[in-house]
């Protein structure tokens, strides 16, 4: 019996990596994954969830925002309802795996358990915007769900001009309506995700999956360097204002201040004005994204490392400024939840259970305004993410399906 149990659950394990190769299909670009919020591929992308939580015995909806949902219906609910999920969007050419996958385990528990009575209901959410690919603002589907959802961001507009107001109306909802479900926290018991690593620690230590502590803050900045553009042959190299040298030696101090104090700081972009080959640059923008799991820390280092940055632009006589563009406050799981995802891994795998940070933003960061979040990571091959590349193992999918199966279980 417990061999048949067993290969029950590795076929299902093996019917998970082929519903992700399925939800690959959905793609604006051919030959490559891209789903973005409110898209034409958003809209197949659920309906294909939506008639998978229906095999899995659950009842379907869509909510205000665009999110997918289903739901184990408890016969007797004395207690709030547990949420499952991850979030069904992506970047441009992305991964199979990144919240697609959580999203699939999410559904595939909840079939494991479809003979389990619940005195709560639990439901299932495939987050429709986590990444922010389409409008630049990310936690759309979750703010929604949480009660935080901005009623400014639908005033926000797209690459085509197309406001985030006018995309939801094309797609069959009312924006003045976003947000209007929310959950309430005196309703829900905890919410739960299973997502890949995005990272290589599992990889290198030979573990499975291992429980996240917590989420890190992040800031982003765009930063302007503003200096004397000139004729590259007929200036001298010391009377020069050069916005690219002083950028440079900023992109630089970023990288040792990170190193420094123990934190992860970025560049990822960079344009040098006016571009030409012969032209001394007087302006360059370029990015920072800074990150720590620790929020005082992320405070501390944000403001240090901005005044070292105009000390930079003052002694080379440069003009300095930025914006931020982005932030998110650092949140951790709950600690009781962490101890129930270790004594679950330790269950399941008979290893000692790996605890570890994401750095990362995820779903989480806006459940947590909500209730309780416990998430556990799944090792993905070299760590690679948000790329073509993005891989796992069905065994591992496996033991993260056998994890989550237990640990919902341990609710009852």
């Amino acid at each position: 019996m417990i061999t048949a149990e067993k290969n029950t659950m590795a076929q299902q394990a093996k019917k998970l990596m082929e519903q992700a190769d399925t939800l690959a299909q959905f793609s604006a670009d051919e030959g490559a994954i891209t789903r973005a919020y409110l898209t034409p591929q958003h809209r197949a992308a659920h309906d294909q969830l939506a008639q998978w939580m229906r095999d899995a015995g659950l009842e379907t909806w869509q909510d205000s925002v665009g999110n997918q949902w289903g739901r184990k219906v408890s016969a007797n609910p004395t207690q709030p309802t547990l949420i499952l999920g991850s979030h069904s969007d992506t970047v441009t050419n992305a991964g199979k795996y990144d919240g697609n996958l959580g999203v699939l385990l999410a559904i595939e528990t909840l079939a494991q358990l479809a003979d389990e009575a619940f005195p709560f209901h639990i439901d299932v959410v495939a987050f429709a915007d986590e990444e922010g690919t389409r409008f630049n603002t990310t936690l759309i589907g979750s703010s929604g769900v949480a009660g935080c959802f901005h009623p400014q961001w639908l005033d926000v507009k797209d690459a085509d001009g197309i406001s985030m107001a006018d995309a939801m109306r094309v797609f069959g909802l009312d924006p003045q309506l976003a947000g209007c479900d929310a959950r309430l926290a005196e309703d829900t018991q905890a919410y739960l995700e299973v997502h890949i690593e995005q990272g290589p620690v599992l990889e290198a230590e030979n573990l499975p999956v291992g429980v996240v502590t917590g989420i890190a803050g992040a800031k982003r900045f765009q930063c302007q360097v503003k200096g004397m553009a000139g004729h590259a042959g007929t200036v001298p190299v010391e009377l020069r204002h050069d916005a690219l040298c002083g950028a440079a030696a900023m992109i630089t101090c970023i990288e040792t201040f990170a190193q420094q104090h123990g934190i992860v700081a970025t560049v990822g972009q960079c344009d040098v004005l006016p571009g030409a080959v012969n032209v001394i640059p007087g302006d360059t923008r370029f990015t920072i994204d800074i990150r720590s799991l620790s929020q005082a820390t992320l405070e501390l280092c944000t403001v240090d490392l901005l005044a070292q940055l105009a000390d930079i632009a003052r002694n080379r006589n440069l003009g300095f400024d930025y914006q931020t563009i982005y932030q998110a406050e650092a949140v951790l799981c709950s600690e009781k939840l962490q101890q129930q995802w270790a004594d679950v891994v330790e269950t399941v795998t008979q290893i000692a259970p790996r605890f570890l940070p994401s750095g990362a933003g995820h779903d989480g960061l806006a459940m947590t305004k909500l209730t309780d979040i416990g998430m556990l990571f799944v090792r993905c091959e070299k760590g690679i993410s948000h790329h073509p590349r993005e891989q796992v193992m069905e065994a591992d999918v496996l033991t993260a399906l056998n994890c989550f199966v237990e640990m919902v279980k341990r609710f009852r």
